[in-house]
């Protein structure tokens, strides 16, 4: 996970938390009833592709030209594989917790979010009813001194328009959390959606889905076209204004501009911040970070200049569309027809049980997730996995130790990070209490509303404290791994500790070039471009000689070069700037976690298996992990807004940088995965 992506973390609305009354376990799993799991197998290998002209396609080709992206998704792969195993999982959970007598506690909340989300007949017979009151709220904005108070009121029951409110540590003293204020207002994936011709057709349906949207909520064919057009308007006036992802992931400080209150109501006289805070039930802080000023002054003039009329439809559309996926049948169907068909390439939707899981997990993630572990996660691998930090932790060490281009000084400090790493495995050492959290059997959407009011409050009230550093920001049935900066950890779900990431039974090189590189991936984001301007505890402060940043910068630009130089689509590049941070911690991951693996083989004679050795398997190994197909449209969005590079240049790029493994295959100078004198790159 990026390092925005891990702040972005601290502003969402569905963190965790707090000690949990536990219930005893009567839940199991039939295992028969899974997907298999997408582990590394020779038999999938296409030999006849060289590993060195392509690591990805040796690996990967049978099994991509075997497998197209399912219609109910957008990407097919080692993830998304884990991911249904995942859901299945949780499907089977979440039935048995439904159909419980007199359930408590945890089990009672997810049977009435699942029980609920699985009554179509209910669901369809209220139609639009559920958020009617809202409808009429917005109805009754008169004035634009309405707008600052109808912002406060809906923020405080978890329903945010505009911009996002959240807690998470000060970049300048991480021990302690305060609030930030962060733009949003879009409806399309990046603010260069809203200009230019390479959007147009993408701005052109979604205009359309808006309308289509509000014709389902009773306006004239005029009237929502009029409608749509204003919205869009508002949206264009807003994206001017906005950081795109690429601006965010490349420097993080943009998250960062703490005001106080009286200087945050100079940049929005016509919004009063104290106010929105006591709402928000939030003392009024000293200071906050609000972010991106320019966006908030420009919103808070457009308060004004906007005529009422288009800004009732802006939120009338924007609250439908929220929550069109929860109402009947049309509205969930337009909203999956724009943002899945349409955007992205997804032809058909995901079955309604999946769906609903999804909401569960939204809602009220850590609670299925203390259910999930139960029955899905074994001691044992908790317990590999803490041995393979530690050796991936103490192979990064050696690195640091001997690095030729870092002076003592920057080393120092770079070692004192590395000794203030906190590895978080499998799930939180507490969980969090739903106690206060009333759901029921009568609506969907009123327990999906009472989730979201119940989790932004929970939020509210870690600002103005010390940091929880016991908090876990995914849930354990989540397949991914991530950094926080702001609390120099690494974090490793459950659900990812699985084939072809982690398996208990297989040989070192399998687990050491899936988990293992994972693990270096995480540990090395402490030090790529952005997470290296946090410090041992976290603090964003600059510990770094200026001849130290200047040549990391030159070797990073190398990268940013090779990464330019992929062709994803006809005419469209990777974009080796947006996917930098990645691309640096795959690089220092994967390499580190070769070292580790040679420290584990040092005292072993494993023979070959299945014809290869151990560093062959590695690297097939990592390949695995980066199988991936993707519809043309996702890839087309992942390209602009995803910090990731797609898959398949994963899988190459880094191994194409390492002598280690063009020796495990014999590859000769000239081969494609073959990088050479300036072109070959090494940074950790």
């Amino acid at each position: 996970m990026t390092l925005s992506a891990a702040i972005a973390l601290g502003l969402s609305a569905c963190k965790k938390e707090e000690a949990v009354v536990a219930e005893p376990a009567k839940l199991s799993i039939d295992l028969a009833k899974l997907p298999p799991l997408p582990a590394f197998a020779v038999a999938d290998l296409d030999t006849s592709v060289s590993a060195c002209t392509d690591l990805n396609q040796f690996v990967n080709g049978k099994w991509l030209a075997a497998n197209p992206v399912p219609g109910d998704r957008t990407s097919w792969g080692s993830f998304e594989m884990l991911a249904e195993r995942s859901l299945a999982t949780q499907r089977q959970i979440v039935e048995a917790a439904a159909g419980m007598k007199d359930a408590k506690g945890t089990h009672k909340l997810i049977g009435d979010l699942w029980a609920t989300g699985m009554d179509e007949a209910a669901i369809e017979a209220a139609g639009i009813k559920p958020i009617q009151p809202f409808l009429d709220e917005i109805a009754a904005l008169k004035a634009p001194a309405d707008l600052p108070a109808y912002l406060r009121k809906t923020a405080a029951e978890g329903r945010m328009s505009l911009f996002g409110l959240g807690g998470e540590s000060d970049f300048k003293d991480s021990s302690q959390v305060i609030a930030y204020a962060a733009p949003g207002g879009l409806g399309l994936p990046d603010k260069t959606y809203y200009s230019g011709d390479a959007h147009k057709a993408e701005r052109e349906a979604y205009q359309a889905h808006i309308a289509a949207t509000l014709k389902l909520a009773g306006a004239t064919d005029a009237d929502a076209a009029k409608q749509a057009a204003a919205i869009l308007a508002i949206e264009t006036a807003l994206a001017k204004v906005s950081y795109s992802n690429e601006e965010l992931s490349r420097d993080v400080s943009k998250y960062y501009n703490p005001v106080s209150i009286d200087a945050a109501n100079k940049i929005t006289p016509a919004f009063e911040w104290g106010a929105y805070f006591d709402a928000n039930g939030i003392k009024r802080p000293a200071q906050f970070s609000l972010s991106n000023p320019t966006f908030f002054k420009t919103l808070d003039g457009m308060f004004a200049s906007v005529p009422m009329a288009d800004w009732q439809a802006y939120l009338r559309f924007h609250t439908i569309d929220g929550l069109a996926p929860y109402l009947s049948k049309a509205f969930a169907d337009q909203n999956f027809a724009f943002y899945g068909k349409t955007l992205r390439g997804q032809q058909e939707q995901k079955e309604r049980w999946k769906r609903v899981l999804d909401t569960v997990n939204d809602s009220a993630g850590e609670a299925l997730g203390q259910l999930y572990v139960e029955v899905a996660f074994p001691a044992e691998s908790k317990a590999q996995m803490e041995k393979l930090v530690g050796n991936l932790s103490a192979a990064l060490k050696t690195r640091l130790e001997k690095l030729e281009w870092m002076t003592p000084e920057t080393r120092a400090k770079a070692l004192e990070k590395w000794a203030s790493f906190t590895p978080k495995i499998g799930y939180p050492d507490k969980w969090r209490d739903w106690a206060g959290l009333s759901t029921g059997r009568d609506s969907y959407v009123g327990n999906i509303l009472a989730a979201a009011k119940f989790n932004h409050a929970y939020e509210m009230a870690k600002i103005g404290k010390p940091k929880d550093r016991k908090d876990w920001g995914m849930t354990p049935q989540t397949v991914n791994a991530y950094y926080n900066p702001l609390m120099n950890e690494i974090v490793f779900p459950a659900a990812i500790l699985q084939p072809p990431f982690f398996d208990a039974k297989a040989d070192p090189a399998l687990n050491y070039g899936g988990i293992g590189a994972v693990i270096g991936h995480e540990m090395l984001h402490g030090y790529d471009d952005q997470g290296s301007r946090f410090d041992a505890k976290g603090s964003f402060a600059n510990w770094w000689q200026p001849s130290d940043a200047e040549g990391f910068k030159a070797k990073t630009n190398q990268l940013v070069a090779q990464f330019d130089g992929y062709e994803a689509l006809p005419g469209k590049k990777v974009n080796g700037n947006l996917t930098l941070g990645e691309n640096i911690a795959d690089l220092g991951g994967l390499t580190v976690a070769l070292d580790a693996l040679r420290i584990e083989l040092a005292d072993k004679k494993v023979a070959e298996i299945e014809g290869y050795t151990q560093e062959q398997r590695f690297f097939m190994n990592w390949a695995t992990v980066w199988r991936r197909n993707f519809t043309e449209k996702e890839l087309a969005v992942r390209l602009v807004t995803d910090p990731h590079a797609p898959a398949k240049f994963r899988a190459n790029g880094t191994p194409s940088n390492m002598d280690a493994f063009a020796a495990a295959f014999q590859c000769k100078a000239g081969d494609p995965m073959v990088r050479s004198g300036a072109q070959k790159i090494a940074i950790w």
